[in-house]
């Protein structure tokens, strides 16, 4: 995957000139960037569209990027955001890392750090391992090769067994399980799944809206994520499969040492 042509990039900052040398550096490199001179500026744009990462200075007239990043994370929970500052601002610090910075950057801004905290972003961000659970195998090759252009790792089952067995052998992120399937039902090989991992998101999947109601609203009160309805829309299932990839990890870093 080409990582620089996949990643767009928002940078806040009111220096003018940090933030269009730096914008110019990245966009050499090829990746797509956004300005945004102050945190009011920066919402707009993040309501807008979503961002693989912002950039953002931490001291700002008007709103300082702790309050930005409150209301950023109140539009988009998943942003990823790396706080940059010049300045001894401890307490800030503390408070952008406890609402959910992804890390610290000081300035002047190492661009090789920014580099690597952009590939590390990314990894995390898709090593999300996928398994589709489904007896369409038109549409599991369809899935499988979207999500994996996009540098997710996905595994297909034919059956509720099939899937149930791969699910005990790996610790699977996200799974698709179709309500209706051969000789065991998606519900039951959801709740089986379950318990072998019950870390995993699970997604169900149905073309009969009002056939499997039922085995629809079970499988919600057994705390599956959310039904999709067919046919998908594949570019909506590829954000829905990104978003819960951000909680993911988001739950992660909140278990990050704040230091």
């Amino acid at each position: 995957m080409n990582l620089e042509s996949a990643t767009n990039i928002l940078i806040v900052d009111d220096n003018v000139g940090l933030r269009t040398t730096l914008a110019m550096i990245l966009r050499r490199k090829g990746y797509a960037v956004k300005l945004a001179g102050d945190g009011p500026e920066a919402i707009e744009h993040v309501k807008q569209r979503s961002f693989d990462i912002i950039f953002m200075d931490i001291k700002m007239p008007v709103m300082n990027g702790v309050e930005t990043l409150k209301r950023i994370k109140q539009t988009r929970p998943e942003s990823v955001v790396v706080m940059m500052t010049a300045y001894a601002v401890e307490q800030l610090i503390q408070d952008a890392l406890r609402e959910g910075a992804y890390d610290i950057l000081y300035k002047p801004v190492d661009v090789d750090r920014i580099l690597i905290l952009m590939e590390q972003v990314k990894q995390e961000q898709q090593s999300a391992l996928i398994l589709i659970v489904d007896d369409d195998l038109s549409l599991c090759a369809v899935l499988k090769a979207t999500l994996s252009a996009k540098g997710y790792t996905v595994t297909v089952a034919s059956s509720g067994e099939e899937a149930i067995v791969k699910a005990q052998q790996a610790p699977y992120d996200i799974i698709l399980i179709d309500v209706l399937l051969p000789t065991l039902s998606g519900l039951e090989t959801f709740l089986r799944i379950r318990d072998a991992n019950p870390h995993a998101v699970v997604i169900m999947m149905t073309a009969y809206r009002f056939e499997v109601a039922e085995l629809v609203e079970q499988a919600l009160r057994q705390s599956a994520y959310v039904c999709l309805y067919k046919p998908l829309d594949v570019e909506k299932l590829c954000e829905l499969v990104e978003e819960i990839s951000h909680k993911k990890l988001e739950q992660r870093w909140m278990n990050k040492p704040v230091f």
